[in-house]
């Protein structure tokens, strides 16, 4: 790792658009690789693969698409009327 800079977890999370939180979960699974200095992460910018960079705009899985799909049903099951009434406002 010679040569390469290094960025924060705020850094990482600001360029890719998430929360502090979703990077550092990331980091924890192993998704991004860092380097832990006492206790704060260093985020090596050459470590930061296509993945990682592309985390806002990805193509939906479909077990992301199921899922999404049932909280939808869900919510128009248990609000429709509410839903409704908003819409013609």
């Amino acid at each position: 790792m010679e040569n390469s800079k290094y960025i924060s977890i705020a850094e990482l999370a600001k360029r890719l658009g998430i929360s502090r939180i979703a990077v550092y979960k990331k980091v924890k699974k192993g998704d991004i690789k860092a380097i832990k200095i006492g206790r704060s992460y260093a985020i090596p910018t050459n470590a930061i693969d296509k993945k990682a960079r592309n985390v806002k705009g990805r193509p939906l899985r479909d077990e992301d698409k199921k899922i999404i799909e049932k909280a939808v049903r869900k919510t128009v099951q248990e609000y429709g009327e509410v839903l409704k009434k908003l819409g013609k406002e």
